[in-house]
């Protein structure tokens, strides 16, 4: 063979670089690089936010410890009047207090209760005799015929119930007024005389 054979060989096993828009187009390693960069950006991009959500977590669950910390001091601050008017009606007791001013103070302490779970948001379910019944806030414990009241209506409360804004904490426990019966009672013997005997061999 030729130099000049050898030659062209040579020149022509040698790898064609293809230009594009004047650029020389990318290699297969060109390539495989681009790629890895992408990858090593999207892993740190995942991790980043891995690390975010794990953050965001922690916070979330400090400061539902911190808001369950400030709600029960906000029960506990609006308690302690409560208890100290307790103090003051027992303290009646020992001071000779009559009978009206222990439970004069044992109101004042009710009173104060109440006010102290008002400012939580809880309220007492208003019911009387007469009220139309509520499922959704009174319980019907018991039935039974009150004069002066409707059947189907509330004739008394046996307990008071509670709310949380709109939502029953417990609801009242009320009898429910039946139909007053119309028989008349049945006849009671005199005191002393004898119940009627069956006769012999009937």
């Amino acid at each position: 063979m030729s130099k000049k054979n050898k030659h062209e060989t040579t020149e022509a096993e040698q790898p064609e670089t293809v230009e594009v828009d004047g650029q020389p187009e990318p290699t297969e390693q060109d390539r495989i690089a681009e790629l890895e960069a992408q990858v090593a950006d999207a892993e740190a991009r995942a991790l980043r936010s891995l690390a975010d959500f794990q953050n965001f977590q922690r916070r979330s669950a400090s400061n539902e410890v911190e808001a369950r910390k400030q709600g029960v001091m906000s029960v506990v601050n609006g308690l302690l009047p409560v208890m100290d008017n307790f103090a003051l009606a027992l303290g009646q007791k020992d001071a000779g207090g009559t009978a009206e001013q222990i439970l004069g103070g044992v109101e004042i302490v009710r009173a104060e209760l109440l006010r102290a779970l008002e400012m939580q948001g809880v309220t007492v379910i208003e019911a009387e005799a007469g009220d139309e019944l509520d499922p959704g806030r009174h319980e019907a414990v018991s039935q039974m015929p009150i004069e002066g009241v409707e059947p189907g209506r509330i004739g008394q409360v046996f307990q008071t119930g509670y709310m949380l804004g709109d939502r029953v904490l417990r609801p009242a426990k009320v009898v429910v007024a039946t139909e007053l019966s119309t028989e008349p009672p049945a006849e009671q013997p005199a005191e002393g005389q004898p119940h009627d005997q069956p006769e012999d061999g009937a």
